[in-house]
């Protein structure tokens, strides 16, 4: 396929609702090989930038695979509807490849238009959101006003969070109406605001507020509100992917090519839409041999049989490391602020009343400290990984910081993932050609 030079390599394309491209599917049955790797991109990402992605991801395979002559190893890129915001460069990809805008709270062509088609029949809420974001009024109902199209943009009516039930009851993160579309707007941006100083992205800011002035440094904040509410529609899309989409395909190559191993990796959200597809796997399928996540973006204790904070309630995955016929790797790096500094403030800021003690233990992501509250979940450093491999079941920690540790602010090195390193990582997780 254009834009990848492995070979042989299969394009796997999910709507929102999880429905596959039926063609593709029925090509990557056909493929003749003895492992397959099956990468998904995050949310921040489309069609051209995952593709980009996967194929410098890729790249190191054949190589590190030379002397294996009897693994015959396929790739796959799972390319599902997420939505971009093309100011967040990515490490070494030049501009063409990844367009960046310049800093600043205003909405960039292409962040618009992708906007208008995640949410289509709503591109005048898109214009007049930008239009607030580039005059940057000094009022409070303007803010009141952003506060209100980001809730209409997001299909939301009513003033409060839907109640989650049942198996997800203790997964905070499924909570469908997060609370930071429904607090006061202005305090929420001001709360981003500080957050985004936090990263470097912004000059430090003063905590109170001045209703008389001094409101325009909170539109960097407003945007990042903005951000957020996607981020969590994509969130609730990877978990649909995977569940209702990349799960049942996995039964259904467990069917057609019962030989066949597969690996699966994700990156951000990829991250948590692989690690869903396990819920979504049929009881009797063991042809899901590795996992590895790669800076997920998505809650450290969705693992967990119990969360520290809420007794008699577990994760949202709890037990789904035992549908993998092999471990479930955790790749992570105190470099990633994006999901050191931004995610467990709008975690806090989805459902969360305790206030801010805590954040980092309470709200925390898989891809800043790994899997917690998994009994018996080893924590390597990458040189160990790569030295003596990984365990052989359960969940693995392996802190990637010696080379997840480029990118600016805000986002830090959560996009910094495409090394050799990590690869060997995949490959050693498989137990591919070993």
């Amino acid at each position: 396929m254009a834009g990848v030079s492995v070979e042989p390599y299969r394009e796997i394309t999910f709507d929102a609702d999880g429905d596959v491209n039926t063609r593709q599917r029925d090509r990557l049955a056909e493929l003749d090989v003895t492992d397959l790797v099956m990468f998904a991109h995050g949310w921040n990402s489309n069609r051209s930038v995952a593709t980009r992605m996967y194929d410098r991801f890729y790249a190191p395979f054949p190589g590190l695979l030379a002397d294996s002559p009897g693994v015959r190893l396929g790739y796959a890129g799972i390319v599902w509807p997420s939505i971009r915001f093309a100011d967040e460069p990515i490490p070494d990809f030049d501009r063409s490849a990844a367009p960046a805008a310049d800093a600043g709270p205003g909405l960039d062509e292409h962040t618009r238009q992708a906007l208008a088609e995640a949410f289509p029949g709503r591109e005048q809420v898109v214009e007049r959101l930008a239009e607030l974001l580039d005059e940057r009024p000094e009022e409070v109902a303007a803010f009141e006003e952003f506060g209100a199209l980001v809730r209409e943009l997001a299909g939301l009516s009513g003033g409060g969070l839907v109640a989650v039930h049942g198996s997800d009851a203790s997964d905070m993160e499924s909570q469908a109406l997060p609370r930071m579309l429904y607090d006061d707007t202005l305090t929420v941006c001001r709360d981003f605001t500080a957050a985004l100083a936090e990263t470097g992205a912004e000059e430090p800011v003063v905590q109170a507020l001045s209703l008389g002035g001094g409101l325009k440094k909170f539109w960097n904040g407003a945007k990042e509100l903005l951000r957020q509410a996607t981020y969590y529609e994509m969130k609730r899309r990877a978990g649909t992917v995977g569940r209702l989409g990349l799960g049942p395909l996995l039964g259904q190559l467990a069917r057609s090519s019962p030989s066949m191993r597969v690996h699966l990796v994700g990156h951000s959200q990829g991250a948590r839409l692989v690690a869903f597809a396990l819920r979504g796997l049929p009881g009797d399928v063991r042809n899901v041999k590795s996992v590895t996540m790669l800076q997920g973006a998505f809650s450290h204790y969705a693992f967990a049989a119990r969360l520290p904070h809420a007794v008699g309630s577990g994760g949202a995955l709890r037990g789904m490391e035992r549908r993998v016929d092999g471990p479930v790797v955790a790749c992570y790096s105190r470099h990633d602020s994006a999901l050191g500094v931004i995610y467990p403030l709008a975690s806090r800021l989805a459902g969360d009343s305790a206030g801010v003690v805590g954040l980092g233990s309470r709200w925390g992501a898989i891809g800043f400290g790994g899997i917690q509250a998994v009994r018996d979940t080893p924590v390597l450093t990458l040189a160990q990984a790569l030295r003596d491999g990984v365990p052989g079941s359960g969940c693995v920690n392996v802190d990637a910081a010696a080379v997840v540790r480029r990118g600016g602010p805000p986002s830090g090195a959560h996009s910094d993932i495409l090394h050799a390193e990590l690869a060997r990582v995949v490959i050693a997780a498989g137990r591919i050609g070993g």
